[in-house]
């Protein structure tokens, strides 16, 4: 899973990331309002911890922002602050949890667990699925339902097609898929994104579904079903 620390004190979000990174997450740090906005804008985080004194926006801002849009991450505010008016401001806009400072690594942690285990309760975590295809979470299994046939996929690959699943309603942009199975500091050359959509379209194609991944062009990818070639 994939957190956003919003705070601009460096070394208070090194070291949550550092933590957190001991948990297996994967994190990635603003320092700053505009930046934090702009990288939750991308859904691509399961939760954002996000500081509320910020330059730039303060993260009620970004709270609201983030709520207009319809975004899916859990947040939990994080500030000095600890006036029960602030703290309702944060819940009445969305926030999820609220931890003021000083605090205690582990209860954050705590905190952040508690928030993604009722994110994955409320989803159903052993699959997803898009016409004829159903994609095990947990074994990384591609299976065609109308044959039953099976192939696995490997990280990469089941990311990326995990993504475009959830995503199915919508043409999905080069950029999301980037920041979303390579982060967003990562730079890679454009062909591996294609590369690797090149696989998941033989694997489909290997166990006889008719769902295909189109390339929209300028735009990104797409699911459909279709029995043409893409």
């Amino acid at each position: 899973m994939r957190i956003l620390i919003v705070e601009d004190e460096f070394k208070l979000a090194d070291i949550i990331a550092s933590r957190l990174k001991k948990e297996h997450y994967t994190v990635d740090i603003s320092l700053d309002g505009e930046e934090g906005l702009y990288n939750a804008l991308t859904d691509i985080y399961d939760l954002i911890i996000l500081d509320v004194m910020l330059p730039k926006l303060n993260g009620f801002e970004i709270l609201k922002e983030i709520k207009n849009k319809n975004i899916n991450s859990k947040v939990i505010m994080l500030t000095a602050k600890t006036m029960l008016e602030d703290k309702l401001t944060g819940f009445e806009a969305g926030a999820d949890d609220y931890i003021t400072k000083p605090f205690h690594i582990e209860e954050l942690v705590a905190r952040i667990n508690v928030q993604l285990r009722k994110k994955s309760s409320k989803a159903n975590t052993d699959y997803v699925e898009y016409a004829d295809i159903k994609l095990n979470t947990k074994s990384s299994t591609l299976t065609c339902t109308t044959n039953n046939e099976s192939i696995d996929l490997v990280c990469k690959e089941f990311l990326l097609l995990e993504y475009l699943i959830n995503n199915s309603t919508q043409i999905v942009p080069k950029d999301v898929l980037y920041d979303k199975v390579w982060g967003l500091d990562t730079e890679i050359e454009s062909n591996n994104l294609e590369a690797y959509i090149s696989f998941i379209r033989k694997k489909i194609n290997a166990i006889g579904s008719i769902v295909k991944i189109k390339a929209i062009r300028g735009l990104g990818y797409k699911l459909e079903v279709s029995n043409e070639e893409t």
